[in-house]
């Protein structure tokens, strides 16, 4: 699983610029999937036939991840620009950055007579030019850097950029290479644009019309020294999404990957978060309601470079994933 963390993590892949990433997960399923195809938003959607296909899982991990674009470049070559996603000025200062052709940069700011001044118009990106030419030269208007970052190992931690959502990526992929035996039709979907309001999901869901939709997605924890008081810790197994702001889980959903984690004794706990969203907050209002949930991998420092992510609470999102897919879905009604 390192490996395939590894190298989904640090790819390049903004809000908007998917396709690298995309090809490479395409490449890595097409042995373990029946059908491959691309919507026209960019969604990468896998179809798995089960042994019935009564009922069809939509299971949607996003490829996106958050990032900076130009909106103005300066006579000195400076790149000043705005956050695309959940990206805070403070996590963005003084970390280097890469856009799509290799182009690296780093973000500084203006001189400022109190830090508590620190916003995004006080912001640039360096990029080593020396005039608006130059720069123009490599980068434009409107082109999207993302943190430039390697993955850090350390023991069963792993530390490093765009790990929301790519481990949920990662976690989906490893699950379709386990799964020999999938009850019903699945449908892997590896989705554009969640981090600006989960846009690509919707479309998706809507052309799968799934029984039941299921995200794949990271959860903040609350075990930092004073942090936020939620109940989620890193090591502690998968969190089973019991609320966001976007979705309240199905209930018969909650409980059906409750009892497949106790059946399986796949370590688990809960996630109640009062924030946020994932690609379960757009499908589950799809056509005429589909029952959704999200299995979570906690993750500490979430939208910034050194997301850090524990490998047993990742494996055991694939066996949980696998689980669900391996069972038949109980009535939801």
């Amino acid at each position: 699983m390192i490996d395939l963390i590894t190298t989904l993590a640090e790819a390049y892949g903004p809000v908007g610029q998917e396709s690298g990433v995309r090809q490479t997960i395409e490449q890595l399923i097409k042995p373990y999937v029946d059908e491959i195809r691309t919507d026209p938003l960019g969604n990468l959607i896998a179809y798995k036939s089960g042994s019935s296909s009564e009922n069809r899982i939509m299971l949607s991990a996003h490829m996106d991840e958050i990032g900076l674009m130009v909106t103005h470049i300066d006579e000195n070559g400076f790149l000043r620009f705005q956050p695309l996603g959940g990206v805070g000025p403070w996590t963005s200062l003084g970390q280097r950055v890469r856009f799509a052709d290799g182009t690296v940069g780093a973000v500084s700011s203006e001189k400022l007579k109190d830090i508590k001044e620190l916003e995004f118009d006080k912001m640039f990106i360096d990029i080593g030019a020396t005039s608006a030419g130059e720069a123009q030269q490599k980068v434009r208007i409107g082109s999207v850097a993302c943190f430039d970052r390697t993955v850090a190992v350390q023991g069963k931690r792993l530390s490093g950029k765009a790990l929301d959502d790519r481990v949920g990526c990662a976690v989906l992929v490893e699950a379709l290479r386990r799964l020999e035996a999938p009850v019903s039709d699945v449908y892997a979907v590896f989705s554009v644009h969640e981090e600006v309001g989960a846009r690509g999901a919707g479309p998706a869901a809507y052309s799968i019309d799934p029984t039941v939709g299921i995200a794949i997605d990271v959860t903040p924890t609350g075990d930092t020294p004073e942090g936020e008081k939620l109940p989620v810790k890193l090591g502690e197994g998968v969190a089973i999404k019991v609320k966001d702001s976007s979705l309240l889980t199905h209930p018969k959903v909650k409980e059906h990957l409750a009892e497949l984690a106790e059946k399986a004794g796949i370590k688990h706990q809960y996630e109640v978060l009062g924030y946020g969203g994932t690609d379960a907050g757009t499908i589950h209002t799809i056509r005429a309601g589909i029952p959704s949930g999200a299995i979570s991998i906690p993750v500490r420092y979430v939208h910034t470079p050194v997301e850090m992510v524990d490998l047993d609470d990742v494996e055991a999102a694939v066996e949980l994933t696998c689980a669900l897919l391996e069972s038949p879905v109980p009535d939801l009604a």
